[in-house]
């Protein structure tokens, strides 16, 4: 089995990265907060922390063997982990991370139901269950990850997680799409700007350049 792999990150797309390894190129599926790390880093080489896993069902005769990629190896962990809650298998947890390991953890430990209900495809059973099954479990997760920068490389100021869950919905209700939102408010967090409200955060996510 695979666990890891080395070459040129010859493209980034929506949900998969290509790499080549020797004369090969590998399709390596990536969740959403992997392609932002990785997104600027085509034509280089780029090492992936790799989780093998066959795609099919009993109805059909068709298997894909998929392989899924993050930048560590506690990133890895942390995916196999959430994989182990109730009806969460490999593909909904892809379409599910798009906030990076940190703040899911955090969220799992504070039990917040309504921030994990805004992880695409998460209702609030699922994020319920979520909880009951990973809360003892990811304080390491939480603790471990590196600490964001800003632009100038300072630690941005605590992240109001009421504050931009209210963002995002606004957002959503202006027809941005949930990566696009995603994004902004990213961008807005490590911008190292100040803000104290919803409103705040959504004028410096149009604001002029």
């Amino acid at each position: 089995m695979i666990t890891k792999m080395t070459g040129i990150l010859n493209r980034v797309l929506d949900e998969e990265v290509r790499l080549q390894v020797g004369p090969f190129e590998y399709q390596v599926l990536i969740p959403e907060f992997v392609r932002r790390q990785v997104q600027m880093m085509a034509g280089t080489e780029v090492a992936f922390h790799v989780l093998e896993y066959i795609e099919g069902s009993q109805n059909s005769s068709r298997w894909i063997p998929r392989r899924i990629g993050f930048q560590t190896e506690a990133e890895l962990d942390f995916f196999e982990l959430f994989c182990t809650v109730d009806k969460i298998g490999p593909k909904k947890a892809l379409k599910a991370m798009g906030r990076p390991v940190k703040e899911i953890a955090d969220a799992i430990a504070r039990q917040d139901v309504k921030w994990l209900t805004t992880m695409p495809g998460i209702g609030k059973q699922t994020a319920e269950q979520i909880i009951a099954t990973l809360r003892n479990k990811v304080t390491r997760f939480a603790m471990a990850a590196p600490a964001r920068e800003t632009a100038d490389g300072k630690p941005p100021p605590p992240m109001d997680g009421g504050v931009f869950e209210d963002a995002y919905e606004a957002l959503l209700k202006l027809q941005m799409s949930p990566v696009e939102a995603r994004s902004r408010l990213d961008q807005v967090a490590t911008s190292g700007k100040p803000y104290k409200t919803a409103e705040d955060v959504l004028n410096l996510v149009f604001r002029k350049e």
